[in-house]
């Protein structure tokens, strides 16, 4: 039996990383003045995964210095966006708290992408998307269950 060939790998994450970069490009040519592709991942993530998470809660999740949370959050606090409160488990952190407005902007990003994404509906095959949907949802799942032992294998 041959040995599996760790490249592909690298060339899965760098088409994915490349889908990123123009995907991105699409989405902050849809979003309000003022806000950026990582503010609306914030709103997205809020959503999905529920309100009241502390900022470095967050930054971990997002993999991005505290500082880099922290800015992102004022920003969407700038905008009303997001209410940070205190934290009632510590008083020296906040927990970050989608408001109404946060929750209709995600919803009017959403809905302004609806041309480009059915623009990109009509030239490929959705049932091929939607069967290598799967794959990449359990690489996700692995890669974010695993963070700690790929980077110790960083330094072995």
């Amino acid at each position: 039996m041959s040995k599996p060939d760790p490249t592909v790998f690298f060339e899965i994450f760098n088409e994915v990383a490349i889908i990123e970069q123009l995907s991105r490009t699409i989405l902050e040519a849809r979003m309000p003045d003022g806000l950026i592709a990582p503010h609306f991942a914030v709103l997205n993530h809020l959503t999905r995964l529920g309100d009241g998470r502390t900022p470095i809660e967050m930054a971990r999740a997002f993999q991005v210095p505290k500082t880099s949370m922290t800015h992102t959050l004022k920003g969407l606090e700038l905008h009303n966006l997001i209410d940070m409160r205190p934290n009632p488990e510590d008083g020296r952190s906040k927990r970050v708290w989608l408001t109404d407005k946060g929750r209709q902007q995600r919803a009017v990003i959403i809905a302004a992408l609806g041309p480009d994404l059915a623009f990109l509906a009509e030239r490929f095959d959705m049932k091929r998307l939607k069967g290598i949907k799967p794959v990449l949802t359990e690489l996700r799942i692995f890669l974010d269950e695993n963070r700690d032992m790929v980077r110790a294998a960083q330094t072995t």
